[in-house]
């Protein structure tokens, strides 16, 4: 009797598989993925603009009177 029982929930689990098998597709997108990072570029330019300013203003006090 257990023999059978599992015979059938596995013959059904397997009937269920093949049922979905069809349903799922997995597909190429047509245009290429773009990722665009220019603000974290543009973040880096204008930190390391700051700290060569500051170096600059530092190392020059003559060239920026206060």
């Amino acid at each position: 009797m257990i023999e059978r029982t599992y015979f059938a929930v596995r013959l059904t689990g397997v009937i269920l598989l093949g049922m979905t098998s069809g349903c799922i597709q997995v597909k190429a997108p047509d245009k290429p993925i773009e990722i665009n990072l220019n603000v974290k570029v543009q973040q880096e330019v204008v930190v390391r603009l700051q700290r060569d300013a500051q170096d600059l203003i530092q190392n020059n006090p003559e060239l920026f009177p206060q």
